[in-house]
């Protein structure tokens, strides 16, 4: 997460706090559509898909009312397929300026003024996809001209002074060596980055998976990199402590212990929660405690880390210092765009 002002980090301090003690999720993501305009190698959406059941605006209202949660995903799918996404962030967005939004997207449509209008809405966040520094990030996400937008629009809105925008890095077998690359060009972009580990069990794909020795080696090489950058700049916003554990992530080939359906979960298109993306046991609205005692108590699954995980699979304590310590300023919270 990107620093916020005081006033909103105290917000999702207490409702967090609430949240994690009441068995209530931290962190809900909506997949508002499954259809996407690319075809990316390490996705299981691609193109489009039947969008004829997915929830209109207004219904995610009882969603909210329901779950409350502190943290909101809108994802894909591709979001910005939807005319209506902003009229979804609207219905998201709640009085007391909660939850903390993040727009998971990879931009091929986004222009100057939908990103305003999007701001302007309750987006918190925008979460832009960046497999690579180049035009290899077209090849991978099967998108032609994707960089080159991304080249153009990226700097763009970021002169809009929002400081909103991070890019995110999905490591895998084919850019582990280009992750500091990656940052730089978020630095040459004037927005942030943050990096999150490739699974096999999206797609089934094991090539992608870091298990080769040489590859490792570059991963431990790139991460400290990436730390020892953190140190004197704000560019990057993952943690050293989730960078340490997603290197260990690929080290060791799992990362038991998930909490999928407890601390976070999914709502599909048409409405459903599910533990993650990648289980698709289905349940109703108000059955999350039911999703607890069936899926979450004997889950044992250890095959991810993905982003939405390694920001939660901490004690309550490390969580707490590390936001207070590292990711909220402590600006007025009268400042006019609430970023630092």
């Amino acid at each position: 997460m990107r620093k916020v002002s005081l006033r909103e980090s105290l917000r999702v301090i207490q409702q967090g706090s609430l949240n994690w003690f009441s068995g209530r999720p931290v962190v809900v993501s909506f997949e508002v559509t499954d259809s996407c305009n690319c075809y990316c190698r390490h996705c299981d959406h691609g193109g489009p898909r039947d969008e004829t059941s997915q929830l209109k605006p207004e219904q995610y209202a009882e969603y909210m009312r329901v779950l409350k949660p502190v943290v909101v995903q809108i994802s894909g799918g591709e979001p910005l397929l939807r005319d209506d996404v902003v009229e979804i962030v609207r219905t998201i967005k709640q009085p007391n300026d909660l939850p903390y939004i993040i727009l998971v997207s990879n931009w091929a449509l986004m222009t100057p003024e939908r990103y305003v209008a999007l701001h302007d809405a309750g987006v918190t966040q925008f979460s832009v996809s960046l497999d690579f520094p180049d035009r290899r990030h077209d090849e991978f996400r099967r998108h032609p001209g994707l960089f080159d937008q991304l080249s153009d629009m990226v700097p763009r809105c970021a002169k809009f002074g929002f400081d909103d925008i991070v890019l995110n890095t999905c490591i895998h077998s084919e850019n582990v060596g280009e992750i500091n690359r990656a940052a730089d060009k978020a630095q040459e972009w004037g927005v942030n980055i943050a990096y999150s580990a490739y699974s096999p069990r999206r797609t089934g794909c094991q090539e992608l998976f870091l298990t080769r020795p040489a590859d490792i080696e570059t991963l431990r090489r790139e991460i400290a990199g990436i730390q020892q950058r953190q140190d004197s700049r704000h560019t990057i916003v993952t943690p050293r402590t989730t960078l340490d554990q997603t290197q260990e992530y690929f080290e060791t080939g799992s990362a038991p212990g998930c909490k999928a359906g407890l601390r976070f979960l999914v709502v599909t298109a048409d409405g459903k929660l599910q533990p993650c993306s990648m289980h698709f046991k289905r349940y109703e609205l108000h059955e999350q405690e039911r999703m607890v005692r069936e899926f979450t108590e004997h889950n044992r699954c250890d095959e991810c880390y993905v982003a939405i995980r390694s920001n939660l699979d901490k004690t309550f304590p490390q969580i707490l210092g590390e936001n207070v310590a590292r990711y909220f300023s402590f600006k007025s919270g009268d400042d006019s765009n609430g970023a630092c």
